[in-house]
């Protein structure tokens, strides 16, 4: 995984407005210009938001990628937790999961049974 390599794109993306132009008229040729795995690029392709999560983004730097996108706050919030749902544990970052992905209050295990 090239987690740094993602998070500069959409750090770039999020601050440069040629960049913001070129995603929006040559996706491919932007992400040419980093290296990242097919899986990154799909997701940008996609605008993953709960995939982007898992694979360790920033959610300082995800938020921002979202509002770009268009997705409202509560959208983006729900979308990382489908991220785990779907895609299972956060697996690299400063979010990475130890757990499982389990979430450890009373609240949280009452709403899964």
């Amino acid at each position: 995984m090239s987690l740094y390599y993602l998070q500069k794109f959409l750090y770039e993306l999020n601050r440069d407005d040629g960049a913001q132009e070129r995603y929006r008229e040559d996706l491919d040729g932007l992400m040419k210009d980093f290296v990242l795995t097919d899986e990154e690029r799909g997701a940008l392709q996609n605008g993953d938001i709960g995939l982007l999560y898992v694979l360790g983004v920033n959610g300082q730097i995800l938020m921002h990628y979202a509002a770009f996108l268009g997705i409202e706050w509560f959208d983006y919030l729900e979308q990382m937790r489908q991220g785990i749902e779907k895609y299972g544990p956060v697996r690299a970052g400063v979010y990475t999961m130890t757990g499982g992905g389990d979430s450890f209050t009373v609240e949280e295990k009452e709403k899964r049974k």
